[in-house]
């Protein structure tokens, strides 16, 4: 399970992510209103933990932009205040669920289990693009019967691209969202992550294609019309 963590306090989020990823997830932070919204607005998280108080844009805000994207990803919001009012705000800004700081792992953990209990009414298994399903449990990519094993890089990277298709992503951002906002990956490891996965593309027989688009970044495309619309909850 892929989690964002929206904190602006750079040792809670990394505290945060600690607890996190010993309890099996994934983890992606960032630490302003603006990036929560560039990055909650991929649709590659199964769970967003967005805090109220954050420069550029506040949760309110950072809730309110990603659902009128028709983002459905579950929020959970942070808050240190403990006004029902601002409870009450954060619920009808789009956000799922609320704690208020300072609150215990044990406690996290419950709110999270909480949430994916839930997900059943909205969330998705599986991102189907073009004639191209992709298992979001399995890292299985599918097409017609045929199916390959993608590896974890792979497997980002495509659920990147296919849960949006016909956008061009840039090589930057496919870095940050792939590898992590904080990596060392280059445009190589990226350029040759991209050619490990069009190989598995064609290896299961897909019309669907990944277009680099120069000096820019790249961009699934269902089949030789370039066009492509996906479904799931990732989308």
């Amino acid at each position: 399970m892929h989690i964002l963590v929206v904190e602006d306090d750079v040792r809670l989020a990394e505290a945060l992510a600690r607890i996190l990823e010993d309890n099996g997830y994934t983890v992606d932070t960032v630490h302003d209103g603006q990036a929560g919204i560039d990055y909650g607005s991929a649709g590659i998280y199964d769970v967003i933990i967005l805090d109220v108080m954050l420069p550029k844009a506040d949760g309110f805000t950072v809730a309110q932009s990603l659902r009128r994207e028709h983002v459905s990803t579950p929020i959970l919001l942070l808050t240190a205040r403990d006004a029902t009012a601002d409870k009450i705000t954060g619920l009808d800004s789009g956000a799922d669920d609320y704690m208020t700081k300072p609150f215990s792992p044990a406690e996290l953990m419950a709110h999270l289990r909480a949430l994916t209990r839930r997900q059943g009414d909205v969330v998705f298994e599986t991102i189907t693009a073009g004639d191209l399903t992709l298992d979001l449990e399995s890292m299985v990519l599918t097409c017609g019967d045929a199916s390959i094993s993608l590896s974890q890089k792979e497997f980002a990277i495509a659920r990147i691209l296919l849960g949006s298709p016909g956008a061009v992503v840039s090589k930057e951002a496919l870095i940050s969202r792939a590898w992590g906002p904080d990596s060392t990956a280059s445009g190589n490891n990226a350029e040759a992550y991209i050619s490990f996965l069009r190989k598995k593309i064609d290896h299961v027989g897909s019309t669907a294609r990944i277009e680099t688009i120069r000096s820019v970044g790249y961009r699934f495309a269902e089949g030789p019309d370039g066009s492509a619309r996906a479904t799931g909850r990732d989308a």
